[in-house]
């Protein structure tokens, strides 16, 4: 009989009742308490979810002796300190995009995972896509040539409230953390770490970063531009071109259901569809749920170095736009 995965859901906004939804459609997982930082917030998840445990604090919920791993889904400024929290408590950890504010976060939570012995992952649920997984083994085998460029952005237009999590500096807020964190990834994911990387911001009223270009070569003389503006609707696609043709992966790349490759002599298009089992975000907690099974401390797909890297470029670029939160250490 396959194992049963304990889930303790560590925060109660939107994302965490996305991620809780997908939980539920899987056999191995187990959603067995939440925490909040009231009771009420806790009572009204857990009614949601039909969560036994209900606690009125984090340190209720990460000394849940019936929990095996705690899923993160706090605002950015608060990753750092919670996953530290659940980790020292004993529990495996799957935190959400971005890790924490800076490197030495990042670096501070790995080392504890590693004393500790368990299993932490940021959870970048764009790697799990099928059509994500499907572009990186055909453009490996070559099927648009050797891969010479790639282009990316994610954009839309948000309503500005000072005190949103988009906008705010006390919340970590701005564009780069929350969406350009995801074409960063997608080079990354293809050409790996960056050379060379330069970007442009602009500063909004808040002092957060509310449009960013980026632009990067990597070691194999690749290079790539990626975009992300909170002032904009973009296509929010992606392509990847090569010596022989290019892949366009369809708008939402962060989120696939359509892939072209365009090759040949006559630059033929060929359509390859994935459609999305349930919202998604299955495809990571199923990821998170094997590697737990098989005794990993780490995944293979999203390891602690590809998020040491990803954190990395993004300290780069904040350096370059003197951009620093408030308290950041």
């Amino acid at each position: 009989m396959a194992k049963i995965i304990r889930w303790g859901i560590l925060g109660t906004g939107k994302i965490a009742h996305t991620f809780s939804t997908a939980l539920k459609s899987l056999p191995q997982a187990e959603i067995v308490a939440v925490g909040s930082r009231t009771q009420a917030s806790a009572e009204k998840f857990a009614d949601v979810f039909d969560i036994r445990q209900r606690y009125s604090s984090y340190e209720a919920l990460v000394n849940d002796a019936d929990v095996d791993i705690i899923y993160v889904s706090t605002p950015h400024t608060l990753h750092h300190e919670n996953s530290l929290l659940a980790l020292n408590a004993g529990k495996h950890v799957l935190c959400e995009k971005p890790l924490g504010l800076n490197s030495r976060q990042v670096e501070e939570m790995i080392t504890t995972a590693k004393e500790k012995k368990r299993f932490f992952m940021e959870a970048m649920r764009m790697y799990f896509y099928p059509a994500i997984q499907k572009a990186k083994s055909l453009v490996e085998s070559g099927a648009i040539g050797t891969p010479r460029m790639l282009q990316a952005d994610f954009g839309f237009s948000a309503t500005f409230d000072p005190q949103s999590r988009l906008f705010n500096p006390q919340l970590g807020g701005g564009a780069l953390l929350d969406i350009g964190i995801y074409p960063l990834a997608f080079a990354q994911l293809f050409f790996g770490k960056p050379m060379h990387l330069s970007g442009e911001a602009i500063l909004g009223k808040t002092g957060v970063d509310e449009q960013i270009t980026i632009t990067a070569q990597y070691a194999g003389e690749e290079t790539a531009v990626l975009c992300a503006t909170l002032r904009a609707n973009t296509e929010s696609a992606a392509i990847i071109s090569g010596s022989q043709g290019y892949l366009r992966i369809h708008r939402e790349f962060w989120r696939p259901e359509k892939i072209s490759i365009i090759s040949g002599r006559n630059l033929t298009e060929e359509l390859l569809e994935f459609p999305i089992s349930g919202n998604g975000m299955e495809y990571e907690a199923q990821h998170v749920i094997d590697c737990l099974t098989s005794g990993k401390t780490q995944s293979d797909m999203m390891s602690w170095q590809v998020s040491r890297d990803l954190m990395a470029m993004m300290d780069t670029l904040r350096a370059q736009w003197g951009l620093r939160y408030p308290g950041e250490k």
